[in-house]
């Protein structure tokens, strides 16, 4: 389907076809309603969580993906880095996260998923708009504050301490971190000190608490 751009000079544009995904039936509801009123947008399918909004990619092979970060099953995040890794398979397909997480650790992980867009969901519907068309015609589309913090604040653990860590958070004990990730407990136990050293923390739980406020997790 084609629609007119521009009504003087009739130029056509193609429709931009979306997949949503956000957990949160309300927020999907009003995003949904939201890029319905656009022209040229068009919303394919949406998803309650991660692993549908894969199975959506595989099945429409949107131009977009406009997706939340805190999701079941699959986080947004892993949900882009799969999109990336199949890039050969989906490669028109953008990622734009939508989100209430506004911390440049987010942004910085975001970014290295290959995703192209990082709005937050308070920002007015008209710039959401305007950076869906941003990305789909091939540029970037991030919060200019986000972006600036982004780059004046480092991430100070490891992808292999970020893993225990959030084990750790989530309640499991060195030997099941261990079991996990095939490590010795000796090895967790040095990782978790090192982490706790790093982020200034009493323990492993307030180190869990300060990385995921700083959205290092």
């Amino acid at each position: 389907m084609l629609l007119f751009c521009d009504d003087q000079l009739m130029l056509a544009c193609p429709m931009i076809r979306i997949v949503l995904a956000e957990d949160q039936a309300m927020v999907r509801g009003a995003l949904v309603a939201l890029l319905k009123l656009e022209p040229d947008f068009e919303v394919v399918a949406e998803a309650a969580d991660g692993e549908e909004a894969w199975n959506l990619v595989q099945r429409h092979q949107p131009d977009l993906v406009v997706s939340d970060i805190e999701m079941p099953k699959m986080t947004g995040l892993e949900l882009a880095q799969r999109i990336h890794a199949s890039h050969s398979e989906h490669g028109k397909t953008r990622v734009v996260i939508v989100t209430t997480f506004a911390r440049a650790g987010y942004l910085r992980r975001a970014l290295d998923a290959g995703v192209r867009g990082y709005l937050l969901k308070d920002a007015p519907s008209a710039q959401l708009a305007d950076a869906l068309r941003q990305v789909h015609a091939g540029q970037r589309a991030i919060d200019p504050q986000l972006a600036l913090a982004t780059w004046t604040e480092q991430d100070p653990l490891s992808n292999r301490e970020r893993q225990v860590l959030r084990l750790a958070g989530e309640g499991s004990s060195s030997a099941e971190i261990a079991e996990q990730l095939s490590l010795t407990q000796g090895t967790v136990r040095n990782y978790l000190s090192e982490i706790i050293s790093k982020l200034g923390a009493a323990n492993r739980i307030e180190a869990y608490r300060l990385a995921r406020q700083q959205g290092w997790l």
